[in-house]
């Protein structure tokens, strides 16, 4: 059930498949004699120097995947300085996570209802400290996805004689679950009302985000962006940077792959404009993809917390490890020693 819930994707999950033949059918040229001898792996995001040019994707109810995954990712977020994107459903509260992470973390928002309850979450963040905001706008209603509908998946988190029947068959996972105690959501639980994971998120309108951007001091990043007239309006209304992302095909099946409007989408913002990028990616090469399409930063998700159910937080730290050295040695392939070179669709071919 929990593996199901974290590499499912939306009705019969073609949009998983097109999303990863998009990416292997961008192809990058190797250059030669070029001294690519060190590489630079360090990424500016906003102001800040990131050791990586790619992050911790928001991702929901982490501690399924092992107990304590949520402080081994903040803890990799400390370690590399990259932000780690905590969800509103996080299973750890965002307050403990970004102290973990040493102000390395971003806070991922859904609005909900009519908002009054997303505002609040709003202002616990800035009390927090968080400096940026991540607004996901691509779950008007949650997606339909047929694995965690099988197995009777809700949050918050409901067991019965199915899922106990499941967990008796992994025993491991289970009794390190409830030595653990079972993951909440985390963040609901000092905010005077509980989380519905069915409520509709459909009211949010340009008036919302105009009250938003109002609201928030920090950055404003907007995740969820597939179309480019969507983009350009979205930068005329003050958001800091777009994140393009199709929430890993979790949502509409038939929406088309990321990898494929990120070009398009950067023509129309401009050459300056950030634009972040994940759904998808399962390497550090599909990380050098993007960026020469246009990207300026990546996000990994799900492959974090398959890491984490592998192999613990040692297991996390190998992925890690695994995608840097891939980007690094893609990076040598084409000639390039620094990540600033990396910009330009000039030599990258999508089949």
């Amino acid at each position: 059930m929990v593996f199901d819930y974290i590499d499912g994707a939306a009705g019969q999950e073609t949009g998983a498949r097109r999303e990863r033949k998009a990416l292997d059918a961008v192809t990058l040229t190797p250059r030669v004699l070029r001294d690519v001898s060190t590489r630079n792996l360090s990424q500016s995001l906003f102001g800040q120097a990131a050791q990586r040019p790619f992050g911790i994707a928001p991702m929901g109810m982490c501690n399924l995947s092992a107990p304590g995954a949520d402080l081994m990712l903040a803890r990799l977020a400390a370690q590399y300085e990259i932000p780690h994107c905590v969800s509103t459903v996080a299973s750890t509260p965002m307050e403990k996570i970004i102290e973990v992470a040493e102000g390395h973390a971003w806070f991922q928002l859904y609005y909900s209802g009519d908002g009054t309850h997303t505002f609040k979450l709003v202002k616990r963040a800035q009390a927090a400290g968080f400096e940026t905001l991540v607004l996901t706008l691509d779950v008007p209603e949650v997606g339909r996805r047929p694995r965690e509908l099988r197995h009777g998946f809700s949050m918050p988190f409901k067991l019965g004689p199915r899922q106990f029947l499941d967990f008796a068959c992994h025993p491991r996972w289970s009794l390190a679950t409830l030595k653990a105690g079972k993951p909440t959501l985390a963040n609901f639980a000092k905010n005077g009302f509980e989380f519905d994971r069915t409520e509709s998120r459909a009211m949010a309108t340009w008036e919302t985000l105009k009250h938003l951007r109002d609201a928030w001091p920090g950055n404003l990043v907007v995740k969820g962006v597939l179309y480019k007239d969507d983009a350009t309006k979205l930068q005329s209304y003050g958001v800091d940077a777009i994140q393009i992302s199709s929430h890993g095909a979790r949502q509409l099946e038939s929406a088309p792959a990321p990898i494929d409007a990120l070009p398009e989408i950067r023509k129309a913002v401009g050459n300056q404009f950030p634009l972040f990028f994940d759904s998808g990616l399962r390497s550090g090469e599909d990380v050098l993809k993007a960026m020469r399409l246009g990207a300026d930063y990546c996000f990994f998700g799900r492959t974090l917390q398959f890491a984490i159910a592998a192999a613990g937080e040692p297991g996390l730290h190998r992925i890690w490890d695994v995608f840097s050295d891939e980007l690094s040695i893609a990076m040598a392939q084409i000639g390039a020693s620094d990540l600033s070179q990396v910009r330009g669709p000039s030599d990258v071919e999508i089949n």
